[in-house]
């Protein structure tokens, strides 16, 4: 679940606060000293596998999942990391994971059919249960994202006969119902992107939105969860291997998005996008590196949040509308009071210190 909890004087993010818009009429010396500090701080998980899924609790603990069936659980800000994967799951496409504490978790499965499936643990991944298995052979679940207090949550499925597919929990992931479909605004031969966990979001108690590219790059809304739905262009351009990858939302009003084209990892222009109404319309954002396939607030630092991607990572201190690229590429990002917190390929995770 994204959430922030408590200040934690442990590996604060202080360069970030004096990178902030309210910091910027400091010295120049003082300034330089600030863009030097942002670096990740790199721990491995003992794996090669690429992470795409990840959530941080707080600056302690956090979760990570792997391409290869690999999930693991760190109690201790990343020193040290336990492999806490299901039996038998070495085949599975491990793309999100919602954790709202050390011991309880919900993990999402990408593919056709019944890969697609979820799976819940309240020990800590000492055993896990399978609560959600996909039979529908259209359906290719990509995302999943639950509201404060963990036990209301969507996942989200590519289109089926040209409608999202959205299923939803009421009670913290142990079952899953289909929604209704009648009020999903229609696709135009669009999908979404399990490329970070990022592209469905939720904000506030009943908000939620969906990320699509491929041949229309838009962003879908509901204000009821999940019961009916709305669209909006996004700025970032559509393309075959393009579009909208990741959202954050630090408010039900502020938010941004990232994106751009994966096999032109290189190329930021037009990448990124932001809001200031929830979604209703969306804004062109700054240049970024890259392509980006996620995006987080900072909390505690208005206006700034860190976007990453396979070629780099980038910061902005004016809400998206300015962008500086720093450091190397991850695939996801999360940031809690105090940390933020990357992962990526090769068994890499991340965190940003000063």
């Amino acid at each position: 679940m994204r959430r922030t909890l408590g200040t934690l004087a442990l590996a604060s993010l202080v360069s970030l606060v004096l990178a902030s818009p309210m910091a910027a009429h400091g010295s120049s010396a003082r300034s330089s000293q600030a863009r030097k500090a942002l670096a990740w701080h790199q721990t491995r998980v003992g794996s090669d596998q690429e992470l795409r899924g990840l959530d941080a609790v707080n600056g302690r603990v956090a979760w990570v999942s792997g391409d290869e069936g690999g999930v693991w659980r760190s109690t201790d800000g990343g020193r040290h990391w336990k492999d806490v994967a299901p039996p038998h799951s070495s085949k599975l496409l491990f793309r999100d994971v919602e954790a709202t504490d050390r011991r309880h978790a919900l993990l999402l499965a990408i593919g056709t059919r019944t890969a697609s499936r979820i799976y819940r643990t309240s020990n800590g991944g000492r055993t896990w249960t399978t609560t959600f298995v996909n039979h529908n052979k259209l359906a290719f679940y990509d995302c999943m994202a639950m509201w404060p207090g963990g036990r209301v949550g969507l996942a989200v499925s590519d289109p089926v006969h040209n409608k999202f597919r959205v299923i939803r929990t009421t009670d913290g992931g142990r079952t899953w119902k289909v929604l209704p479909r009648r009020r999903m605004p229609r696709a135009k031969g669009e999908f979404g992107f399990a490329a970070s966990g990022t592209c469905l979001v939720t904000a506030g108690h009943r908000r939620a939105w969906i990320a699509s590219g491929g041949a229309a790059s838009r962003v879908f809304r509901t204000t009821d969860r999940g019961r009916s739905w709305s669209v909006a262009d996004s700025t970032i351009p559509p393309a075959k291997a393009g579009g909208t990858f990741g959202l954050s939302f630090k408010t039900t009003s502020h938010g941004l998005a990232v994106g751009g084209d994966y096999t032109k990892p290189r190329k930021g222009a037009h990448a990124s996008a932001y809001t200031t109404n929830g979604g209703r319309t969306w804004h062109n954002g700054g240049r970024l590196g890259g392509y980006r396939s996620g995006v987080d607030w900072v909390p505690g630092a208005p206006g700034v949040a860190i976007a990453v991607g396979t070629s780099g990572s980038d910061i902005t201190k004016d809400g998206g509308r300015t962008w500086r690229t720093f450091g190397q590429g991850y695939d996801s990002v999360q940031c809690v009071h105090g940390v933020c917190w990357s992962s990526g390929s090769h068994g890499r995770v991340g965190r940003l210190l000063r």
